[in-house]
């Protein structure tokens, strides 16, 4: 299994089953429309006939000729033979109604499935069981393994003729007739078997006292007595009705109410068992005691008058106590409960698709979480979870926003002396207020016509009210889960501090900002476009101008620019906002955006220039495996979470392995990586040395948003990935300082620690180490190398949403783009005084190539080749005086004018044919065409964007006035978050 990709293939089970299907085929549509049909004719010949008959009748009783006898003796057989012919209509009526809904009812194949004898266990890669998937907490028995009395007590109360009928009961359909006609309601008349159906399908049939769901039951209940005999329907029955208190199915029943088994349940207690089934609630011994005492001693009536019980022993036992022994049974638990809910959720499509039963097959699913990872990280996530709590409520309870110190100890001392987030509900009164508004209290007082703000001060000054709110809103949430780069496992998944207190899961469910742990993947994008490490850009402020005309003016943390020369390593290992949105207009927002997705990012993310700081909501899971492709060397393993599945006999029935790419140039992974060790060596991470005392060979990076909101920490070792969330689910709740609101100060405490006990456990091997930058890789890859990885980049999202510049027209004038005139027509002088004649032909090469690029006549074709063009003058501007450099192009010249012919009819051309664009040709040299492109246009260079005009997006709406806060536009913030 694979998440959050699509899907992977899994081998075809067997033996095959049938899925459910309830929806008719054509061939059920003919036969409905001929009943149809049918029916619509009868109906107007009964009316013919009706109105003929009654015409008569009617002459006759007014016939005042005849005598008095004979017109009484007419009016009363007119009432009876419409009497008869009504009842005739009705009964072919419903008989033509069932039919109708016959291929609505569940079909023979889902009869089959229906006993779920067999639950699903789910172990861990290193053995360890973690659950089981039961639909109901509940433990099949065997009839031979239950009591007789209760067979006895449930045939002589429930259904005295089951053993006789077809799943329908005749003479009790007599009841539903009278009850109908006197107003008592459509109730009676349901054998074990209808019940039996409404047991096992109550989405299907349903509950309500109507004729479609009696027509329903009675329809399953004859599809049932054809697949099942009578006493395989008794042990269905008594496996599958529900007795109170989460215990479904008669061993629950006798563990719960009586402490013992089903096998052992004596005549009192099958009487009382059976005697609930009329009622659970109302018939409840623990609650109803006298009311189930009277309802037992009518069961043990009518066991006496079918003989399974002596009269003389019946009297007996009326006077006898129920002796009940209550005790609840616990629920079906999970050891890593987030987890086994993500992988059930994915499984039950795959037990669908491929006609297996999830809840009753017997299958063994195994896994990739490693047991002793994850009580590793429970305690981790437990421990510094309610340490963190502690900080966020001190914090709001005190009256100043003072840290108090960089530990969580003094925060722990000042607890008993402060109110949990006392201040927040005056610091932050609006959203205070918001959250008040959100309550069914709040909206239960104005719906019964109180005046809003007066229950708003009245909830306010309920201090229980907002005990109870402070619970929900304000409590802190820790989210971690880490991969095996090398396959992709999970091993780690923590979806939340307590899955009692929280079920939703912040791994793969919840989205958030990633903050400045999305900067690696710009930093990737940059080495691929021939960026080097080494390359500087200045630390200054920078101005950038949103499509919706808003300009974006991202700060550093530290509030200031220092306007010095800054190194991308540096940039990258300080977090420096100002050089990560310099560079984003270098590499491009859309090349950031698909560098982000071929790395593992599968959410929606937002083409613009704050992406570069982590604008776009995204998911742990996703950002960890993202991580994981660059610990593995820039190989992308999709996340898995399921290796295979084995069925009751412990053959395997699937498996999954999902195909791994690459995703970067090894090169560029290489480089990046040695970028991200200065983040822990001496950037934002060094905590994780410093005070967890992590060793070997660590990569990673800091994450924090607006406010604190959300804080992220990724630590990347050669043969595992951790990846950590911490905050609030309302993202208006933070933390009060800055100090605890970083990435760096809360969520690398969790990893920190968890790392730390890993290596107590010798769980990870800290010998391993990342590969390391060799001096002859020191340029970067090859041109060739990011030519094909334009290729791939730009053939995957041509037509998903590509723009294109408003202002783009029918032809591209002049030289756009970069400041062409900057590249010097000089070859530079080598070593021995001689210029470099390759570095001056390439620069002819360009120039003649712009003077060509108005003859492509293809708009999409022509705006391709101009960023060919300005790719390849940043390449020779950038790196054109770096020994190599002239050989690297010759060979990638020659190269490209062999190959980009072959990638270009591969793939451009049809891709275009399907989109209904022009055909694509690729011509040799630049000879007068009539249209196509060149290859010697299409030479070896980075940052190429296919863009067709056809996918141009709608621009956004312009900023609007928040109606919370009169005056406020929703713009982006200094640090690039979107918000009010």
């Amino acid at each position: 299994m694979s998440e959050p990709d699509p899907k992977p293939a899994a081998p075809t089970p067997t033996p095959s089953k049938t899925s459910r299907s309830l929806a008719p085929t054509s061939g059920w549509r003919r036969a409905l429309a001929w009943v149809w049909a049918k029916l619509a004719a009868i109906a107007v010949w009964i009316w013919t006939r009706l109105r003929t008959s009654g015409r008569r009748v009617w002459t006759e009783v007014r016939n005042e000729e005849n005598p008095r006898s004979t017109r009484v003796l007419w009016a009363a057989g007119g009432v009876a033979g419409t009497g008869g012919v009504v009842a005739v209509a009705v009964g072919v009526l419903l008989f033509g109604y069932a039919i109708l809904l016959w291929p609505f009812t569940p079909s023979v194949s889902d009869l089959r499935g229906a006993r779920e004898i067999y639950p699903s266990t789910v172990v861990s890669a290193d053995g360890t069981t973690l659950t089981r998937y039961a639909r109901r907490n509940r433990e099949w028995k065997s009839l031979d393994e239950i009591s007789p009395h209760v067979v006895d007590a449930l045939v002589a109360t429930e259904d005295r003729r089951f053993r006789s009928h077809g799943g329908i009961d005749l003479i009790g359909w007599g009841s539903v007739a009278v009850g109908a006609a006197t107003g008592r309601g459509l109730r009676g008349a349901s054998t074990l078997t209808q019940q039996l159906a409404r047991n096992l399908f109550p989405d299907e049939i349903g509950n309500s006292a109507s004729v479609t769901r009696k027509l329903k039951e009675g329809i399953t209940a004859l599809k049932i007595e054809r697949v099942y005999t009578k006493d395989e329907i008794l042990e269905l029955y008594l496996n599958t009705v529900p007795f109170l208190y989460n215990a479904h199915g008669i061993e629950m029943a006798a563990r719960t109410y009586f402490s013992t088994s089903a096998d052992d349940l004596d005549r009192l207690q099958a009487a009382t068992l059976v005697g609930m089934l009329k009622g659970t609630s109302s018939y409840n011994p623990r609650r109803n005691p006298e009311r189930a005492l009277a309802r037992r001693n009518v069961v043990l009536g009518q066991m006496v008058r079918f003989g399974d019980l002596p009269e003389a022993e019946a009297v007996a036992l009326r006077d006898e106590p129920m002796g009940l022994r209550f005790e609840r049974q616990p629920m079906q638990t999970s050891r890593a409960p987030h987890f086994t809910e993500h992988v059930r959720v994915w499984l039950e499509d795959w037990a669908d698709d491929n006609g297996y039963s999830l809840y009753g097959d017997g299958l063994t699913i195994h896994t990739t979480l490693d047991w002793r990872m994850q009580q590793a990280a429970q305690e981790s996530a437990r421990k510094f979870g309610d340490a963190l709590q502690t900080v966020a409520d001190v914090e709001w309870g005190r009256s100043t926003a003072s840290v108090l110190g960089s530990t969580t100890a003094p925060y722990y001392r000042a607890a008993s002396q402060t109110a949990p987030f006392e201040r927040f509900w005056t610091l932050r009164r609006d959203a205070a207020n918001a959250f008040i508004r959100d309550t069914e209290a709040y909206r239960r007082a104005v719906t019964a016509g109180e005046a809003e703000d007066t229950v708003l001060e009245r909830l306010r000054g309920d201090r229980a009210f907002l005990d109870s709110l402070r619970q929900h809103k304000m409590r802190l949430e820790v989210a971690m889960t880490a991969v095996e780069p090398e396959t992709g496992h999970v091993k780690v998944w923590i979806g939340s501090r307590d899955f009692e207190r929280s079920a939703y899961d912040h791994v793969a469910r919840a989205r958030r900002q990633p903050g400045s742990t999305f900067k690696p993947f710009l930093y990737a994008r940059a080495l691929e476009e021939g960026f080097r490490p080494d390359d500087t850009l200045p630390d200054r402020d920078v101005s950038i101008e949103m499509p919706d005309g808003v300009v974006w003016q991202p700060t550093n943390a530290s509030g200031s620019a220092s306007g010095q020369e800054v190194s991308l390593r540096d940039g990258l290992v300080y977090s420096k906002n100002t050089i990560a949105a310099q560079l984003v207009q270098e590499v491009g927002a859309r090349d950031l955006a698909r560098t982000a997705r071929r790395l593992g990012v599968r959410s929606e993310l937002e083409a613009v220039p704050s992406l570069a700081l982590g604008t776009s909501d995204v998911s742990l899971l996703e950002m960890t495996a993202a991580y994981a492709t660059i610990a593995a060397g820039g190989v992308r393993h999709p996340p898995v979470v399921v290796t295979h599945i084995t069925d009751r006999d412990g053959h395997e029935v699937a498996r999954f392995e999902p195909e791994a790419e690459r995703a970067l140039d090894p090169d560029v992974d290489v480089a990046l990586l040695d970028m991200m060790r200065g983040v822990i060596d001496q950037g934002t991470g060094t905590q994780v040395r410093t005070a967890f005392a992590a060793r070997g060979d660590l990569a990673g990076k800091t994450g924090t948003t607006q406010d604190g909101a959300d804080g992220w920490f990724l630590l990347m070792r050669p043969d595992l990935v951790t990846g950590a969330w911490v905050g609030f689910d309302d993202p208006r709740v933070t933390f009060r300082s800055s100090y605890w609101g970083q990435g760096g100060h809360n969520a690398l405490r969790v990893v920190g620690d968890f790392n730390r006990a890993l290596q107590s456990a010798n769980l990870v091997d800290t010998g391993l180490a990342f590969p390391t930058p060799e001096e002859a890789d020191d340029a970067g890859p090859g041109l060739w190398a990011r030519f094909t990885r334009w290729v791939g980049d730009a053939t995957s999202d041509w037509f998903e949403g590509a723009d294109v510049p408003e202002d783009y027209g029918p032809r591209t004038p002049g030289r756009p783009g970069p400041d062409y005139d900057e590249i010097d027509d000089r070859p530079p002088r080598r070593d021995d005084g001689r210029r470099d004649d390759v570095f001056a032909e390439n620069a002819e090469w360009l120039d003649d190539a712009w003077a060509e690029l108005d003859r492509i006549d293809d708009p999409f074709l022509r705006e391709a080749a101009r960023q060919v063009l300005e790719g390849a003058a940043r390449e020779i501007r950038r790196n054109g005086w770096r020994d190599g450099w002239s050989d690297r192009v010759e060979r990638a010249q020659e190269r490209a004018m062999a190959r980009a012919q072959r990638e270009i009819e591969r793939g451009a051309d049809d891709a275009l044919r399907r989109e209904g664009l022009a055909d694509v040709e690729v011509f040799e040299d630049s000879g007068d065409t009539d249209g196509g492109v060149f290859a010697d246009e299409l030479d070896d260079a980075p940052g190429i964007e296919m863009t067709p005009l056809e996918d141009a997006p709608v621009a956004p709406p312009p900023a609007e006035p928040d109606p919370r806060y009169p005056g406020r536009e929703r713009v982006p913030d200094a640090d690039g978050r979107i918000g009010w």
